[in-house]
């Protein structure tokens, strides 16, 4: 996808009069880590996109289907969490996320209630792995529920954008018509392109009179109605952890090949559980990396000899024990030092903390920037100590 960007940037300057001239220096959240709100978008009832800039003029570049981290201060607390962006990379100059509000949701509401253009915001990223960019292919299957269409939605307007007439069958599933997130840009898109096709799929008709589309749920004869041709297509799922199940369920009970799957999830559980299957498959491409085949013929290495060594809670005067194979968040829970997280991979900042002293062996996936490391920052979720540590909380 770099290619694109490569490309539309060269055309930018006459398709956005706004901003003559070469475009601006790329935006990085490691030197300028705010944006402000420049748009609110209603998509639908309980929906809504959030569109950015940055302060100094500055072109977003990424991957269609990555995320950014938002940093919030809600109530005196310091909260992380992780949205899909939604618009594309050939819209460099502005970034959004779209947001659904959840019942009892602190940073959903928070953000429907109170983020209105003008607000700052602290972001992190952009980062993320789920991308058709990483995985070219002659026919796409984009299967969502709910807000889960927002990585999808990013793809589809990349594609659309670019002029690239690619073979995509869109497939989105809600609770009613109503709730169909980007609906009627969909069917433009659709519109426009020969190749591009979508279908929903509503649970059920809600406050509609009357429903052309399909009621239910998601099965694999009604995917095989829609895309015959499913097994040639690179799948790219995202959307909640019982739907994604399904998904894995309904493609394997079709012979579907994993080679070809890809899924977003912010869940831990979710993410274990289908590296275990995907492992047991002897699938090398996963979700959020790659797993090691098993090699015949060659003796298991023995396991390392584990060294134990003390984690020290400057503030709360807790101290644990932690071996040196194993992440301190997870010593930390299972010791019941009760410390803020949410993605455990490395990916949100949330678990972020100062390490007074020690030194930890630290694998992130883009949820701290450098310069914080060069201060001494750690995310506890994906380090193991190397020697005793004293951490600031």
């Amino acid at each position: 996808m770099m290619r694109d960007q490569a490309v539309f940037q060269s055309t930018s300057r006459v398709t956005q009069p706004q901003f003559w001239g070469a475009l601006p220096a790329r935006w990085d959240s490691d030197t300028d880590d705010t944006l402000v709100c420049c748009h609110v978008r209603q998509e639908t009832h309980d929906v809504k996109s959030f569109f950015f800039r940055a302060p100094a003029e500055r072109a977003f570049v990424f991957e269609p289907g990555q995320f950014i981290t938002l940093e919030l201060d809600i109530d005196g607390e310091t909260i992380n969490r992780c949205y899909t962006i939604s618009s594309p990379p050939t819209r460099p100059h502005t970034i959004s996320i779209t947001v659904k509000r959840v019942p009892g949701g602190k940073v959903s509401n928070w953000l429907h209630d109170n983020l209105q253009p003008g607000s700052s915001v602290r972001v992190l990223g952009p980062s993320g792995e789920f991308t058709c960019a990483r995985h070219p292919a002659r026919k796409f299957l984009f299967l969502s529920a709910g807000s889960g269409v927002t990585p999808l939605m990013s793809m589809s307007r990349a594609h659309h954008e670019l002029g690239e007439d690619s073979d995509i069958v869109f497939v989105h599933s809600a609770r009613t018509p109503d709730d169909i997130i980007f609906a009627r840009e969909l069917d433009l898109i659709a519109s426009n392109q020969t190749n591009f096709r979508t279908a929903f799929v509503c649970e059920r008709v809600g406050a509609r009179t009357s429903w052309p589309g399909v009621t239910g749920f998601l099965t694999l004869p009604l995917l095989k109605l829609i895309a015959p041709d499913f097994l040639e297509r690179e799948v790219f799922t995202c959307g909640p952890a019982p739907y994604m199940k399904a998904v894995r369920h309904l493609l394997d009970e079709g012979g579907f090949d994993r080679k070809q799957y890809h899924e977003e999830s912010f869940s831990f559980e979710t993410i274990s559980e289908v590296a275990a299957q995907l492992a047991t498959a002897h699938v090398a491409d996963a979700l959020h990396g790659t797993l090691s085949e098993n090699v015949v013929g060659f003796a298991p290495a023995p396991a390392p000899v584990e060294t134990k060594f003390k984690v020290s809670f400057a503030k709360s005067n807790r101290e644990i024990e932690c071996g040196s194979g194993q992440h301190v968040l997870d010593a930390a829970k299972k010791a019941g030092v009760r410390l803020a997280a949410s993605c455990t991979q490395g990916m949100c900042g949330t678990c972020k903390v100062k390490l007074v002293s020690g030194e930890v062996e630290m694998k992130h996936a883009g949820g701290i920037r450098q310069r914080e490391i060069d201060q001494g920052m750690v995310l506890l979720c994906c380090s193991k100590p190397k020697t005793d540590l004293v951490v600031d909380k």
